[in-house]
């Protein structure tokens, strides 16, 4: 029997399609379908650069798609809040009690006491500003600024450059330096690594600028332990050093810059010896690392978002952004830099949205807490999360929890699964995944358009985000657009704004490359999307809004109640909180053993992490990989992942960047104290225990 008969006989299918999921890569896949369900998902080669090789985390997708924590029908809250009991309803009555609700909450306290809260980070471009913002928009809702990640490198990168797509991939092997700053691929963009490692054996330097020895760092010629928030003055010495040793391209300035004075004089005073005391570091390195950054091209800086999360992120991603221009390192195949390429199409959702957005309050979503618990005039009423787990994903996480808990909060929540914030929730509605309806994949690593097609029925009742969103408008007896009754329906209005080439390859192969065949060369392919299409090093903007001015560095003050500073990176197994309904294991605090030692911690014991904000009860490991002085928790741990309920989030404030209003997850300064050591039986003696329970 061949292959083709084997497959009709056991029903099976391969449904080409693409991971939605927040990473840089959008990698291409191909989903085994047997009888209507998933048997396996592994990559494609439609991706040429992912090439049919994916990460572990979307291997094992079909665990959320129908797993225990998956909603499957909507839900009415029936006991006291928290205590998840629930009544199965139809989709008719869970709208109807949403649409009522919103109604008489407008009538009652005006509509800008309901707060739609989302952040799409892991869904595609209809699943996010299609229906769902015409809806919010035209009833008038308060407003959300979308800032707990990459607003600070974002409007860095805005201001500088106007957002010009960056060097992609494919081109690092032209590159004879890379510099990784605030990045780590091997957790996340894992496509970016053999490429690196290829450019390596063909002779290219590699540095790499993290608190953590990432496995790329033990692979590079220079490794530098920045302490977390120093990132700025690092870069300011660097600039220092090729403005004064006449190795900055003046000619290259002249001609494509302006406020390069500005940045000189403000670089001045960072001698390498002042910046390495701040960020504490050998002079010789910083010294070794200009050298190397002056003397070799092609270079390229990756610059990641782990740099951005502190006091001084946005200067730090202003002054790492603008060495390209300062040693000119652009113009050729390989060198300047990759940020985000999300916006190399220069699409706009206010094309296909339709409906202008109204001047109503804007509440910084790093402030939920803040904003349940203290804002009047009027005071929130009703929360809407999509797209979104709050609880384990926002700063002050027990503020957080203590505005969710309020009775005469309404909260609906709609998502794939019971997140921890869907606990908390009146109404939780059951949300498709991207396995389960169409959507479009915009690749911020690469410049590609990638089509979503559903390799399966939608799991229960679950619905997609606009079918949903639509229905809720024809409900509370808004303007509905026709466009958007379903995922089809949006897909084909949204598509209409593509140029008609990408439009007809997106639709007929699901594969759409950007410009220049997606290996952009900065300033030969494209140029800064600034109004002069100039490089502005000197935002004067940015200036005026920043309290403390650019390129300036905040220091923070230290405590010895409270001496080691917290940072919660990207793991291997989540997408931010997705995935983290499937970890099985107690997380553990990562600790220098020159800080554990005088604590008296080993490996397994048990210990409180605490601050003034919260603590965190984990298990220890002692890992030399990590910086003197810097502890780390796993970015988007779940509540059940802990032994009290509390993630590093309950650690951090919800105090703002200096740009953009960003998140400062990494100035968390904590203490960690032994608690109780965990016992094993004698076959367990090596392991981590299992999570047991959900808090």
């Amino acid at each position: 029997m061949s292959s083709g008969d084997d497959d009709l006989k056991w029903g099976r299918s391969t449904v080409e399609t693409v991971c939605t999921l927040d990473c840089p890569d959008t990698c291409s896949l191909e989903v085994t379908v047997e009888k209507g369900k998933i048997v396996s998902i592994d990559g494609s080669d439609k991706n040429p650069v992912t090439d049919g090789y994916i990460c572990g985390k979307v291997r094992r997708f079909s665990e959320r798609v129908y797993g225990d924590a998956r909603v499957t029908d909507p839900l009415v809250r029936t006991g006291p809040r928290g205590a998840e009991k629930w009544k199965t309803v139809t989709w008719d009555e869970a709208l109807g009690t949403i649409a009522t609700r919103m109604t008489e909450i407008r009538q009652q306290w005006g509509a800008q006491s309901i707060l739609p809260f989302s952040y799409g980070g892991s869904n595609g471009l209809l699943s996010q500003d299609t229906a769902d913002a015409r809806l919010f928009r035209q009833f008038g809702t308060s407003r959300l600024a979308r800032t707990v990640c990459a607003i600070p490198t974002t409007t860095a990168n805005q201001a500088l450059y106007g957002k010009m797509p960056g060097v992609t991939y494919p081109d690092y092997c032209h590159a004879k330096l890379i510099v990784l700053w605030g990045a780590n691929p091997s957790s996340s963009g894992i496509h970016l690594v053999p490429h690196i490692k290829a450019a390596q054996e063909a002779g290219a330097a590699l540095v790499v600028i993290d608190p953590r020895r990432t496995n790329l760092a033990r692979r590079a010629d220079l490794h530098l332990a920045v302490k977390p928030g120093t990132d700025v003055v690092v870069a300011l010495s660097i600039h220092r050093y090729l403005f004064e040793h006449g190795l900055a391209d003046e000619q290259f300035l002249a001609d494509h810059a302006k406020g390069v004075t500005r940045l000189r004089e403000r670089a001045t005073e960072w001698t390498f010896d002042r910046a390495a005391a701040v960020a504490e570091l050998d002079p010789e390195l910083l010294e070794n690392f200009a050298e190397m950054y002056a003397d070799i091209s092609p270079a390229v800086v990756r610059c990641g978002w782990g740099l951005e999360r502190n006091r001084n992120g946005g200067n730090a991603a202003l002054a790492v952004l603008a060495l390209p221009a300062v040693a000119g390192k652009f113009g050729v195949r390989g060198g300047g830099y990759s940020m985000s390429n999300a916006d190399a199409w220069a699409l706009s959702a206010d094309d296909w949205i339709g409906t202008p957005e109204p001047n109503t309050r804007m509440v910084n979503m790093n402030r939920l807490g803040r904003a349940l618990l203290e804002y009047q005039d009027p005071p929130i009423q009703m929360l809407f999360v999509y797209n979104c787990n709050p609880v384990a994903t926002m700063p002050n996480q027990n503020l957080v929890l203590e505005g969710l808990a309020r009775e005469d909060l309404f909260t609906v929540v709609f998502d794939q699964v019971m997140t921890d914030t869907a606990k908390l929730a009146d109404v939780v509605l059951p949300a498709t995944t991207f396995l389960e309806s169409y959507d479009v994949a915009q690749s911020y690593g690469l410049t590609n358009l990638q089509l979503a097609r559903p390799v399966i029925e939608a799991v229960g009742n679950a619905r997609p985000n606009v079918e949903v969103f639509a229905e809720l408008a024809t409900r509370l007896g808004l303007e509905v657009d026709t466009d958007y009754g379903s995922d089809v329906e949006a897909l084909i209005r949204l598509t209409a704004d593509l140029p008609d080439e990408a439009q007809h390859k997106l639709m007929d192969s699901g594969f759409a490359e950007g410009v220049a065949g997606g290996r952009p060369i900065q300033f030969i392919d494209v140029f800064p999307r600034t109004p002069d299409r100039k490089i502005c090093l000197f935002p004067e903007n940015l200036e005026r809004e920043n309290v403390t001015g650019l390129y300036r560095y905040k220091d923070q003050p230290t405590s010895s109640d409270y001496p080691l500073t917290l940072i919660s990176p990207a793991t291997d197994k989540t997408i931010c909180s997705t995935l983290g309904e499937l970890r099985s294991r107690v997380a553990s605090l990562h600790i220098h053993p020159e800080d554990a030692e005088p604590r008296g911690l080993t490996t397994g014991d048990t210990v409180r992490v605490f601050n003034e904000f919260g603590e965190v009860h984990c298990l220890v490991t002692l890992n030399a990989d990590m910086r003197h002085g810097t502890v780390g928790l796993p970015k988007g741990l779940w509540r059940m992942s802990t032994l009290n309920g509390s993630t590093a989030n309950a650690l951090v404030s919800d105090d703002l960047t200096d740009i953009g209003g960003g998140a400062t997850f990494n100035d968390a300064r904590v203490q960690v104290a032994r608690m109780v050591t965990v016992s094993f039986s004698s076959d367990r003696a090596q392991t981590t225990p299992q999570i047991k329970r959900v808090h």
